[in-house]
């Protein structure tokens, strides 16, 4: 038998192709390429093209399993012979293909096994000389028929159930048969579909591991680097051996999703090999168990090691930058010298070019010889790394194996700190593995771990390496999620390194789960009992304002940054203000320009009365204030941000607000910024930029729902909270005073000591200006209301309990909220938030309801032009239509239409003196309408008497001057002696000239109003609407517009209408600057106030017929006395009889003329017995009983 091998051997050295000892020139090929896509083995790559010393027969094509084959086959060949005549000799034919092809892979099995039984019989009777022959020339047998095809490797594989494999595992260590052995295991490891079952067999990773150890190619001499493809040369099996082994190790480097990793290894790996590895990757070498075969002369007398492959374009695949190096050689050999080092790593110098000279070299697909310049632990510790991280990933069992074995972390950790790029890569994928065990120990060296992978993120970032960088950073982040002690870490000596990550890519696109990562660590560290520092703080603001304004970000990278954002705000207070007020600058300049945006494309679909995207005066007015206010307060926020940081020229880098301050619109302000001379900038200064832009917010947002939802998304809610819980002006002015007072007792000091007198008024504490913080919270109340209106925004405030019981309690006066509008705004926002319905039932907040939806909303919705004159009064009393308990929205779990009953009294009102009003459900609205320049509140006031003077010289301020300031006679005196009704008070804009602003004229007034009242359930009973001035006339004209609407409902259950000094059928004001345009420039509604307008005498008709119809009563007043238009010094003054007696009466309904009464005080009751008190107040009680009379008939 011997003798017949060795025949056959040296046959097969003189045959030109040697593969046809297995397979004839005329028989097909056995199967067709397998496929390389995302079905095969992820960490497997492409098989490379055929080297010098394989078969030519067909190319590089490589062939799948034999059943696959077979399947095939005959679908082809019926596919290809479906047209023919003789179908069954087609049939016949491929049936025969097929047999062939089995009897070719059944002959190969049994010469594997007969082989094999040779082996042990020879190897059991043999000299060793004899055993040694007999044993390489199998062996090359063997790596013939794996070079053949993909069907013959697998029956290698398979035959004897892998104890040809073993055999070839343990021969591959052996100095003899290493060469042909590692020749047969390369053909092997490179086919993907084999390639699990050998890398899995016991002992095979120690085995691979043993011979990189063993084995060291001979160094040519110079310029004969290429004589290891001499096909003579015996390394060249083992270097492709190599070469198989790192493509493996190299091929799933640049998929940073870890669960799209697949394990080649198996699930119950053997103790002693995971041991193996991990001695390896800890010790850089390891122990044999047995003497090594030095009998063959390989070289192993130089430099110890094996080369490792390039992957070209990015880096030196397998190392990273580091402290040693490789030296480069620039002799004529181009090969590369070690550096003599005390390290046993050795480090190659980071390349981010693909002109680099080391990828020139090493570039090029695995070929023998291409691996072996550098030492073998580059080799031997990426493949130990690799086959840790396949076992850490196959099973739980496996990672309790690990943990027993590297109970201390250590392997892992020399893992992460190795300047191999793999060695990093697979260190990651175990570090992950064992971290997102939640069954398994914590190791002590988890921060250790979180340190050495924020390192690897950051270096990769800076390199442009993101796959790398991503996996470090998700799994350095798992890691502070498990170990608090990572945080302390990260605290001391990593938000450099992650800051830098952050700028790295915050303007790369596709980095989101990066930017994602970086915010979930910060939130991690703002989370702890210790906050990050001020200046950590200021320096992290720009990047999370980037992330919050940035649409690309996920959901969780801007959620994240809003709350970020907050707690730095809640932390340090005053010292936060540039921040809120460059936040609040953005939020402006983001609405402005997607405003901008909106108007140029026109697409938007159109709403009655009105198109979206067609801008009226007011959207004008509203945007050109909103531009000029933006840039005051970027003005605001580089002035107070240079006065905190001691901001100087040339000390950009040096300010941790510089990187906020080069967001726009800041870097410009901050161009503009006199550094030199600064203007003087205080407190009450910031503060007043503040409230023209929450101003500026309100309006542009109150009629806009995409602008409320774009807000909304931008944070809003987590800074309006901000401004209403927090002091931050009322300390900044306080540090102000402190300060100033300070300085003050120095300069007394040295006044005393030189006996010189001073009188400088800017460091008297008494001259530091009081902010505006009272107004800053009443806009950001308004803003509130008109962003509760959102699903979102009604989730968001419910679920936070200290700001809805802040809100309680300001409405119902239990703090100090002495604005009434303010409590107005926090009671209108609880009943929009607890209340919620079924979105599947309800139209959109903005939608103008029409006449089939009137009223079907279970729940009503508040909008920012209706104030309640009562705040004060419990939620039941306002909020339910049907006189049924309020319905609250639970803080903790919502059912399908997000209604619950209600929970509890706990909204007790504190109402005291005139607002101890009963708690049960009104019968009766009352809804009061101001006039020409008038206010929802001033026109309401109590006067002291019925004569008015014009403190600023024009009738444009008249109503704001009259009256006693602060009160207001619906809430002091109706609410208490007519508790029946609910009150309410509107607000519009309106204007005598276009001087003092932009106004709308009155059928959009009225369609405004009848939309925001229809929305709120107003008119689902009985109402009574009491109007001052032109407030009749509009709401004459909503009632017209309700009928032309089909409102029915709400036009019959408005029972009464009140008239103070109404137009009805014009004005002699209006005919003044109408006559007189040029100069006084009258608004658009002035126009329909003239005398003997149609416009006003068709509407006084509708009303007409509808008292006399007896659907509606009315009560009209008039005044008596002129009015002042224009004052002037010694008295002198313009005075006016606004509205004559004719036209104060509309011809229909009862007329009460006040005696000594202007015009503007004709709603201004001195006393409850005035008439234009005691008046109203009979007539509210008189329909109601008439409507109570009506019901019980």
């Amino acid at each position: 038998m011997l003798r017949r091998a060795l025949h056959l051997r040296r046959a097969h050295h003189h045959h030109r192709h040697r593969l046809r000892l297995f397979s004839s020139s005329t028989t097909p090929p056995a199967s067709s390429a397998p496929s390389t896509s995302a079905s095969s083995l992820p960490v497997a790559a492409p098989p490379p093209p055929p080297h010098q010393l394989g078969p030519h027969r067909g190319g590089a094509r490589r062939f799948a399993p034999l059943l696959a084959f077979s399947t095939l086959s005959l679908a082809a060949a019926g596919t290809v012979y479906l047209t023919t005549d003789n179908l069954e000799e087609t049939l016949e034919r491929s049936r025969a293909s097929a047999g062939r092809v089995l009897e070719r892979m059944q002959h190969t099995v049994t010469a594997a096994r007969v082989l094999y039984k040779s082996l042990l019989s020879v190897l059991s009777s043999a000299n060793q000389e004899v055993r040694t022959g007999f044993e390489l020339r199998v062996a090359a047998l063997l790596a013939d028929i794996t070079a053949a095809s993909a069907a013959r490797r697998a029956a290698i594989v398979s035959a004897g159930g892998g104890i040809v494999v073993d055999w070839l595992l343990e021969s591959v260590v052996r100095g003899a048969t290493q060469a042909e052995a590692a020749r047969a295991l390369a053909h092997l490891v490179a086919d993907p579909w084999v390639a699990p079952a050998v890398l899995g067999r016991p002992r095979a990773v120690p085995c691979l591991l043993q011979f990189i150890f063993s084995y060291q190619p001979k160094r040519g001499k110079k310029n004969s680097r290429h004589a290891s493809f001499d096909g003579l040369d015996h390394s060249k099996g083992r270097s492709m051996l190599v070469a198989a082994l790192m493509d493996i190790i190299t091929s799933n480097c640049d998929n940073a999703d870890y669960t799209s990793f697949q394990p080649l290894l198996p699930a119950d790996a053997d103790t002693r090999d995971i041991a193996a590895a991990i001695e390896v990757i800890e010790q850089g070498g390891m122990h044999f168990d047995d003497h090594e075969d030095n009998s063959s002369n390989d070289g192993d007398r130089g430099l110890k090691g094996i080369g490792i492959k390039v992957l070209g374009g990015t880096t030196i695949l397998g190392f990273s930058g580091g402290n040693n190096s490789l030296e480069l050689d620039s002799s004529d050999d181009d090969t590369m010298d070690v550096s003599s080092h005390i390290s046993r790593r050795m480090v190659a110098p980071e390349t981010n070019s693909i002109d680099s000279p080391l990828v020139e070299k090493l570039g090029s697909s695995a070929v023998p010889g291409l691996w072996d310049d550098l030492q073998r632990e580059h080799v031997a510790v990426p493949f130990a790394t690799w086959a840790l991280a396949n076992w850490a990933i196959a099973s739980d069992l496996n990672r309790i194996r690990i943990q027993e074995l590297d109970s201390d972390g250590h392997a892992v950790a020399t893992a992460l700190k190795a300047p191999e790029r793999t060695v990093k890569w697979h260190g990651a994928l175990v570090a992950r593995a064992l971290l997102d065990d939640q069954n398994l120990t914590l190791s002590p060296s988890v921060p250790d771990w979180c340190s050495s992978l924020l390192s690897t993120a950051s270096q990769a970032t800076e390199n442009d390496d993101m796959p790398l960088g991503q996996l470090s950073l998700s799994t350095f982040l798992l890691s502070m999620m498990r170990c608090n002690e990572s945080k302390f870490v990260i605290r001391q000596k990593g938000l450099h390194p992650l800051r830098s990550i952050a700028k790295k890519i915050q303007n790369q696109n596709g980095q989101n789960s990066m930017k994602e990562s970086i915010a979930v660590a910060l939130s991690l560290l703002y989370a702890g009992e210790v906050p990050l520092s001020l200046e950590e703080s200021q320096r992290w603001s720009g990047i999370l304002l980037r992330w919050l304004f940035d649409k690309s970000v996920s959901d969780k990278t801007h959620l994240t940054a809003v709350k970020i954002l907050s707690c730095i705000l809640d932390d340090y207070g005053p010292a936060s203000v540039p921040i809120s007020q460059g936040w609040l600058a953005l939020a402006l300049s983001e609405i402005l320009g997607d405003n901008k945006a909106q108007n140029s494309k026109g697409t938007t679909q159109p709403e009655p009365e009105r198109v979206k995207g067609t801008k009226n005066p007011v959207d004008y007015h509203n945007a050109s204030t909103a531009t000029q206010v933006m840039n005051q307060l970027a003005s605001a926020v580089v002035k107070l941000a240079s006065i905190q940081s001691d901001y100087e020229h040339g000390s950009e880098d040096k300010v941790p607000l510089s990187d906020f301050l080069s967001l726009e619109p800041f870097a410009t302000a901050l161009k503009n910024l006199n550094k030199k001379n600064p203007p003087k900038f205080d407190a009450a200064d910031s503060a007043s930029a503040t409230l023209k832009g929450i101003k500026a917010l309100a309006e542009l947002c109150s009629e806009d729902t995409a602008s409320q939802k774009r807000l909304a998304d931008l944070g809003a809610l987590s800074l309006l909270r901000h401004i209403l819980l927090g002091d931050d002006y009322e300390k900044l002015a306080a540090i102000e005073a402190y300060d100033a007072s300070r300085i003050r007792e120095v300069q007394d000091k040295n006044v005393s000591a030189s006996n010189v007198s001073s009188t400088d008024a800017t460091t008297d504490p008494s001259s530091v200006r009081i902010p505006p913080a009272a107004h800053i919270r009443r806009h950001a109340g308004r803003l509130l209301t008109i962003l509760s209106l959102l699903p979102n925004s009604k989730k968001e405030i419910i679920s936070d309990e200290i700001w809805c019981k802040w809100l309680e309690e300001c409405a119902s006066g239990r703090i100090s909220c002495n604005d009434i509008k303010l409590k107005s705004y926090c009671r209108l926002t609880l009943l929009n938030i607890f209340c919620s319905e079924n979105q599947n039932t309800t139209k959109a907040a903005d939608e103008y309801p029409d006449s089939e939806s009137e009223y079907k909303r279970k729940c009503p919705q508040f909008g920012d032009s209706l104030f309640l004159l009562n705040p004060e009064l419990p939620l039941e009393v306002h909020l339910d239509n049907s006189g049924s308990g309020i319905s609250r929205v639970s803080r903790d779990n919502d059912n399908d239409d997000g209604v619950i009953e209600d929970t509890s009294s706990e909204t007790g009102s504190s109402v005291d003196g005139a607002h101890a009003a009963s708690t049960t459900a009104p019968l009766m609205d009352v809804v009061f309408v101001h006039g020409l320049r008038g206010g929802p509140f001033n026109s309401w006031r109590i006067a002291d008497d019925k004569s008015s003077t014009t403190k600023a010289g024009l009738v444009e301020s008249i109503d704001e001057d009259a009256g006693k300031e602060g009160t207001c006679w619906p809430r002091e005196w109706l609410a208490a002696d007519f508790p029946q009704a609910r009150f309410f008070t509107v607000k519009y804009k309106t204007n005598l000239t276009q001087w003092t602003g932009a106004s709308l004229p009155l059928q959009e007034v009225s369609s405004m109003l009848l939309r925001k009242l229809v929305s709120a359930g107003i008119g689902s009973r009985p109402v009574i609407f009491v109007t001052h001035s032109m407030g009749g006339l509009v709401v004459k004209q909503l009632l017209y517009q309700a009928k032309l609407n089909n409102y029915d409902k709400f036009l019959n259950n408005t029972v009464g209408l009140v008239f103070y000094s109404c137009p009805h059928f014009g004005s002699k004001l209006a005919d003044m600057p109408w006559r007189m345009g040029l100069v006084f420039r009258p608004a658009p509604s002035i126009g329909e106030l003239r005398s003997g307008s149609p416009r006003l005498v068709e509407l006084n008709d509708f009303v007409r017929q509808r008292h006399s119809k007896g659907l509606l009563d009315v009560l009209s007043f008039s005044e008596t006395q002129v009015t002042p238009i224009v004052e002037g010094y010694g008295g002198w003054a313009l005075r006016m009889e606004i509205v004559p007696i004719e036209s104060a009466y509309p011809g229909y309904g009862e007329l009460v003329v006040l005696p000594s009464t202007d015009h503007i005080n004709s709603c201004k009751p001195v006393n409850k017995n005035d008439p234009s008190y005691a008046e109203t107040l009979g007539f509210l009680e008189k329909n109601f009983k008439l409507r109570l009379q009506k019901e019980e008939s």
